[in-house]
């Protein structure tokens, strides 16, 4: 299967688990809290990346493991705490969506630091994106007017976190494996993790006996597994197979796999929204429209 074929794949894939990472965070912070959610996510991935990659660290040469750290920071570790944080305030759903200010971020990330070009077409289909991400924010907040939206801006930061991962990858770790990289990552963060399990208290007997403990547990093991482990080394492929701009597009469509699930779980939404979400869809379309040659 050729490359082009294989980033659709990836593409869609992708959507469907970061798309239900958003219930999963919503459900793990049933029984825990944020900070708890955060130290023990981050730990459990780290472990389970170390058990099945442990040997693609061999792919990281010296001099990239400064960039291995930096995309681990920015990838993971300081998203993971974002997301969870604004969930405590916000529908899932509606953090999914403002998930879509990846691409715009990227672009400029892109070209500021990296000096990456980019195309009017990117340009355009990244604006069509975000006008259509904002309409579904300002329909969602007039659904849901009793919801606090200054968490939104943990959501932007976390957004800004990821087009800073997705260009580092591209720029400097193009000949580390995919595992690899999702690896080393973690190596820099399993110990800040355990300790923000210890003090935090998650595994307190306050914490055990709760009512909602294992059923969260559950849903935070499920999250490490599939949100962080099995898709961060797809979308490490991902970028190394397309450009930061395709890859980081799955942020348009994690939006509608994300409000589905909120609708499941009782959340409200609007017909409104569905049609804000197409818009969403026709940016993707403008973002990866390949550019015709001259007759």
């Amino acid at each position: 299967m050729n490359d082009s074929r294989k980033r659709w794949i990836y593409l869609v894939v992708l959507a469907i688990i970061w798309g239900s990472s958003y219930i999963l965070i919503k459900k793990g912070l049933e029984g825990f809290t944020a900070l708890q959610l955060w130290g023990v996510r981050v730990l459990m991935a780290g472990l389970i990346l170390l058990g099945i990659g442990f040997n693609s660290l061999k792919t990281i040469r010296k001099a990239d493991w400064k960039w291995v750290a930096l995309s681990g920071m920015a990838g993971s570790f300081i998203p993971m705490f974002l997301f969870a944080w604004a969930e405590t305030e916000i529908d899932s759903g509606v953090v999914s969506i403002l998930n879509s200010l990846v691409p715009l971020f990227t672009l400029f990330v892109g070209y500021g630091l990296f000096r990456i070009s980019f195309t009017l077409n990117q340009v355009l289909g990244v604006t069509v994106g975000l006008a259509g991400a904002a309409l579904l924010i300002y329909l969602g907040s007039a659904v849901n007017p009793d919801q606090n939206y200054w968490y939104s801006m943990a959501v932007v930061l976390a957004s800004f976190c990821y087009a800073v991962n997705a260009n580092v990858i591209k720029s400097k770790l193009q000949r580390v494996s995919p595992m690899g990289i999702a690896t080393g990552n973690f190596i820099f963060l399993i110990l800040p993790a355990l300790l923000i399990v210890v003090f935090s208290g998650a595994f307190e007997k306050s914490v055990r006996e709760g009512p909602y403990f294992l059923s969260s547990l559950g849903y935070i093991g499920l999250l490490c597994v599939f949100g962080t482990a099995i898709a961060k080394v797809m979308f490490n492929r991902l970028i190394q197979i397309s450009t930061p701009v395709f890859s980081v597009s799955v942020t348009y469509l994690i939006p509608i796999v994300g409000v589905l699930w909120g609708i499941l779980d009782g959340e409200r939404f609007s017909l409104g929204q569905l049609g804000a979400a197409t818009l969403i869809l026709f940016g993707i379309y403008l973002v990866n429209k390949s550019k015709k040659a001259p007759r």
